[in-house]
């Protein structure tokens, strides 16, 4: 298995990104902290992590699609290289239709079905996974881009868990 105990996942965005930290030891991967935040401020909040042993950095991929490239999606590039950049530790990416493929089966899923899909993996019922304020669940206080960057980290390790697989299998 990895040689870290948590990653940091991000969902990049042109002006703004999320980030959730995991603990990768457990599974379903332990949700530690989440950011939804600017991407300066990010920038200043990773630095502080930078150089921590036992942690990797996972980035969603950018994909163009051959389609027009707009401004946007240029600038998202561009903070998904910066945070790679100032962590400086190990990192890697993982495309949107992979994460797709790997939570919920089918690379033409819709973002309702990730988030259903993480639901399931903590719950299995709402109520478990994401709880009340009384009673909060492992995904209490998930909105917007940080069921994305939830997505990113549990899809990457769910690739790596695969691949772990497959070495083995390969050397029986």
């Amino acid at each position: 298995m990895p040689d870290y105990t948590h990653v940091i996942a991000v969902d990049p965005g042109y002006t703004e990104s999320a980030i959730v930290t995991i603990d990768v030891t457990v599974w379903p991967p332990h949700v530690q902290e989440t950011f939804l935040d600017s991407n300066c401020e990010l920038i200043r909040r990773i630095r502080g992590w930078a150089g921590i042993t036992g942690v990797s950095m996972v980035v969603e991929q950018i994909q163009s699609y051959q389609n027009y490239i707009g401004r946007e999606t240029l600038d998202t590039w561009f903070w998904a290289g910066r945070f790679v950049e100032v962590w400086g530790g190990p990192w890697d990416t993982i495309a949107r239709p992979t994460i797709k493929g790997l939570l919920c089966g089918s690379a033409k899923a819709k973002d309702k079905d990730v988030r259903q899909a993480l639901i399931d993996l903590y719950g299995p019922t709402k109520q478990q996974a994401i709880g009340l304020k009384a009673s909060p669940g492992q995904l209490y206080g998930l909105k917007s881009h940080l069921w994305a960057a939830l997505a990113v980290g549990v899809a990457y390790l769910m690739q790596q868990r695969r691949a772990a697989e497959e070495l083995t299998k390969g050397g029986e």
